[in-house]
């Protein structure tokens, strides 16, 4: 059993921690399990002591109320992982709804975050304009929970094909249906425009410019809201954090900045 944190509302919050070094919390996405990391976090656990976790509602967490799910209270669940880890300060990377999550971390508790990387993510679904709604079949496809519809989205096929492995520690979860109810409700529902000025953490914004689930422009408009932001476009999917490479690169050179 990981051990847990134990979050405002007393639901726990399981975590486990990898390597040593400076702190890194990995903050994961929509319904995904603290393993879905995978070998990214397992490289980064090579320079960086690594803490990872399971939102609430999925894997080894509690699962509280599953109507009351929203991104700053997901927010308040990696605080209660920080405190619990005993970690004053740490880097912290959030990847699709984890970049949401990360952001109002590092909008309302600027002491308790480094830099901050946001792969894949947005500030809000209702940014306004064409370029950046995503398309009704897609958000389908994501919702099937068929892995066939799903797997195009966020990986080349020829890196899924030679990593099974990443592949199912990325899309397997222990979930209820109301849980990834409240999950998928929490990550569309969430609006951070007015707190991205707040970010004082020196931020690296990575994005695909094959992303359907997540068209580049919201990366656009989440790096020009951000005040200390840089900008990096990859030719890649949602999944860009475990198929190209330049994803790890872009990260541990920003993480080692002096």
């Amino acid at each position: 059993m990981p051990p847990l944190a134990s979050a405002d509302d007393g639901v726990p919050i399981a975590f486990e921690e990898h390597g040593t070094g400076v702190p890194l919390l990995l903050i994961a996405g929509q319904a995904t399990g603290m393993h879905g990391w995978g070998p990214f976090a397992d490289a980064l656990a090579e320079d960086h002591r690594v803490i990872v976790f399971d939102h609430r509602g999925i894997g080894a967490s509690g699962a509280g109320d599953p109507a009351g799910y929203s991104t700053r209270q997901f927010a308040d669940d990696a605080l209660a992982v920080l405190d619990e880890a005993g970690v004053a300060a740490a880097h912290v990377v959030g990847h699709s709804m984890g970049g949401r999550v990360a952001q109002w971390l590092a909008a309302e508790h600027p002491s308790r975050v480094r830099r901050l990387v946001l792969i894949g993510t947005t500030a809000s679904d209702r940014a306004g304009g064409t370029a950046d709604r995503r398309d009704p079949r897609v958000v389908a496809d994501l919702l099937s929970g068929d892995r066939a519809r799903m797997l195009p989205l966020f990986f080349d096929a020829d890196w899924a094909a030679a990593h099974p492995q990443a592949v199912t520690g990325f899309f397997d979860r222990v979930a209820s249906r109301e849980a990834l109810r409240g999950h998928f409700a929490a990550s569309r529902d969430h609006d951070a425009r007015a707190a991205l000025g707040r970010i004082r953490a020196e931020t690296l914004v990575i994005h695909g410019r094959e992303d359907a689930l997540t068209p580049v422009a919201h990366a656009r408009l989440l790096a020009d809201g951000i005040p200390r932001a840089r900008l990096l476009e990859l030719d890649a999917r949602h999944g860009l954090h475990l198929d190209t490479p330049e994803v790890l690169a872009a990260v541990r050179a920003f993480l080692a900045l002096r």
